[in-house]
């Protein structure tokens, strides 16, 4: 049922691939120099990019990188002088982290409230908290991570503002050093589930079911719980999984603010650097991760409502 899926995954893989391998044939700047610095003499030019395969023709590189891949290899980092795979590995576990620290945050806090700003729909709390939810969701989570460590890391000196540490080292200072960022990527997407989530449920509401199950004397929390909310999942998970996708791919703007050695921030000093080896394993990583969690939520719909059929 799913092969269609996971053949579109290739493709939309390889063509994003393709995309970035043409993208850093048209950008100015030599990743050579970069690396080598402006004084470089031609011979030593020549030899690296000799090294690096560079000297051949695009179509050759891409479908020698393409081999190098279904082998497991995705190449040297031509700064670094590491290869790609591990840089990636060392950096994933940083953003996993964080992320998993955050979509639980969001779940738990979000949906909840859509529940009972849903619920309590054109009463005073219910209005608080799209009140609330409006306000988060126009603030910029690196402005809210500047706030949380002011408050939290520079005059209350509860959580640490910057850097990493283990958990394999440290397991309660490597949750303090991850606890600010999670919290400043969760807050407005908590805003946005919670949003979405009224939304859903008020219009399931609105149906004819609700009215039929209200009739046949159903309690009301029930109906909300049992069907409502279930009805009202599908584009709430839609929403979830674009969130958990940004997570996964790197918050790069957070990642700088709270100096986290993760994926985003890779990605930025590959970039700038013209790490070409770093920028296409990385993007192959973001892409998979995109791809990934889409396929992942179209098997819950699935799950949640067997009526929806994944073509």
């Amino acid at each position: 049922m799913f092969f269609k899926k996971i053949l579109s995954m290739i493709i939309t893989i390889l063509f994003i691939t393709l995309i970035t391998f043409s993208v850093f044939e048209i950008i100015p700047g030599d990743p050579i120099l970069s690396k080598l610095g402006m004084d470089a003499d031609e011979a030593q030019i020549q030899a690296l990019k000799s090294e690096l395969n560079l000297d051949s023709p695009f179509p050759v590189r891409y479908i020698n990188w393409l081999e190098s891949l279904f082998k497991g290899d995705l190449g040297k980092s031509i700064r670094y002088e590491k290869p790609v795979l591990q840089m990636i590995k060392d950096r994933v576990p940083v953003t996993f982290s964080m992320a998993f620290m955050s979509i639980i945050t969001i779940i738990l806090i979000g949906v909840p409230l859509g529940i009972i700003s849903a619920k309590n729909n054109n009463k005073f709390i219910g209005t608080f908290i799209s009140f609330i939810t409006q306000f988060l969701m126009s603030i910029p989570s690196f402005w809210i991570g500047i706030i949380l460590i002011f408050l939290f890391g520079l005059i209350f000196r509860i959580f640490s503002t910057g850097g990493y540490v283990p958990w394999s080292q440290n397991p309660f200072e490597a949750f303090k050093a991850l606890f600010l960022p999670s919290l400043a990527i969760s807050i407005p997407s908590i805003a946005v589930i919670t949003r979405y989530t009224k939304n859903t449920i008020i219009e399931e509401m609105n149906k004819p079911y609700t009215l039929t199950a209200y009739s046949k004397g159903i309690q009301a929390n029930k109906v909300l719980l049992k069907h409502n909310l279930r009805n009202a999942l599908i584009p709430v998970i839609t929403i979830l999984g674009m969130i958990i996708g940004n997570i996964l791919g790197g918050s790069i703007i957070i990642e700088q603010v709270f100096s986290l050695p993760g994926i985003g921030r890779l990605l930025i000093n590959a970039i700038s650097t013209r790490d070409i080896p770093l920028v296409q394993g990385l993007v192959l990583y973001l892409a998979f991760i995109v791809v990934f969690i889409n396929f992942m939520i179209d098997i819950l719909y699935v799950l949640i409502d067997p009526r929806v059929k994944t073509k």
